[in-house]
């Protein structure tokens, strides 16, 4: 039995990196894996579940605004225009995102958004919702949405007893299924940056931002999973949304090799720190799972240096979604707005609205992953 997993793990592999390495650009992903995976037999996953905010989010946010009454701009054209024909489907890009990149290599169909889809989740369902904090909103002294983790938490709860019944059968089927906890937390430090909290103020609760993302790993798994990925953040400092909104910085807040500003990336940097040895105890406690901490943070930085080795302009801060002002980015002019304008040409960005990533830049950081993914798979399979 246990070759059998072996050798099921090693085809897995071949086929799933040949699915990014055949692919040379964002554009061409569907059809490798397509081609890539229909050979394919004894796939390791059934169904993938996701939680956490727009860089996973596939179409939730739309609905949570709509609760507040409020539109959400990324209904609005040029989202989706890249990949989904120029429909918006609520996803914070110009088309897909990580787990589309995942969910395809893997090939599996693209995950749910739990509250606007209509149909069956027995492959998966995606709780994260833009703008989403690990916190409970009552955490922050300010109007807001109040999407926690602990609220998609519950929805997962909710959604449980229609996929499986008895306490095995839950065990079985997520045991099958491959769960994302996260990206989540970086709106934690961004809405305490917009109420003026210090640095030291937000190094304060960063702890507490990781044990809440580890209260929900430890969740999951007392539901059967046996496989979590657990990602961390992208460098905030490099995002326009907070060089614009911390403008006033003065210039040796700046990093000069990169332009961007040091604090808040050494926010980031402190969170993920913490947050790959909160995994690697997970992992300890728990050695017959795979629980695996996935970068972002120097992947996007990796291509802020070198932007041209992946097809970047120099200019690699500025948006390619927004309105006029520095870095293509206007905090009164969001991405789809009438008065916003859009570049050429999105694979030549590595920034869409000022805040998410392009197809693009995602492209490059879910290959990284389904090869870390696949690699752990294998090796659990051996063992």
């Amino acid at each position: 039995m246990a070759g059998g997993r072996r050798l099921v793990a090693a085809a897995f592999m071949a086929v799933a990196l040949v699915a990014f390495a055949v692919a040379v650009s964002p554009a061409e992903v569907a059809d490798a894996t397509a081609t890539a995976t229909a050979s394919l037999r004894g796939a390791p996953f059934e169904s993938i579940f996701a939680f956490g905010d727009a860089f996973t989010d596939t179409g939730n946010n739309p609905v949570v605004w709509a609760w507040y009454n409020v539109t959400d701009e990324v209904l609005r054209p040029p989202y989706g225009m890249t990949f989904f024909h120029g429909v918006p489907t609520g996803r914070n890009t110009n088309g897909r995102l990580i787990i589309d990149f995942i969910a395809q290599g893997l090939g599996l169909p693209l995950v749910p958004a739990y509250l606007s889809h209509k149909g069956s989740f027995r492959q998966g369902a995606n709780f994260a919702v833009a703008e989403a904090t690990a916190l409970n909103g009552s955490f922050f002294d300010a109007q807001q949405t109040d999407v926690s983790l602990e609220l998609q938490l519950g929805w997962f709860e909710e959604l449980k007893p229609s996929l499986c019944k008895t306490d095995q059968e839950c065990k079985d089927f997520f045991g099958r299924s491959l769960f994302f906890m996260g990206e989540i937390g970086i709106d934690d430090y961004h809405i305490s940056l917009g109420m003026r909290k210090s640095m030291e103020e937000i190094r304060a609760f960063i702890p507490d931002v990781i044990r809440t993302i580890t209260m929900g790993t430890e969740r999951v798994i007392q539901h059967g999973a046996k496989t979590v990925v657990v990602p961390g953040m992208v460098p905030s400092g490099c995002l326009a949304s907070i060089l614009v909104a911390l403008a006033d910085a003065d210039a040796s807040e700046y990093d000069a090799t990169t332009g961007c500003l040091k604090e808040p990336n050494e926010i980031v940097a402190l969170h993920n720190s913490l947050l790959q040895d909160a995994v690697e105890e997970l992992q300890a406690k728990h050695p017959d799972l795979t629980i695996m901490y996935t970068d972002m943070f120097n992947h996007v930085m990796e291509m802020v240096k070198s932007p041209e080795q992946f097809g970047f302009k120099s200019d690699v801060l500025t948006v390619c979604c927004g309105g006029r002002g520095r870095y293509h980015y206007n905090m009164s002019v969001a991405c789809g707005d009438e008065a916003a304008t859009t570049c050429k040409d999105p694979s030549t960005r590595l920034i869409w609205d000022g805040t998410h990533l392009t197809e693009a830049g995602y492209y490059y950081i879910a290959k990284d992953w389904l090869n870390a993914i696949v690699s752990s798979l294998s090796a659990r399979a051996s063992s």
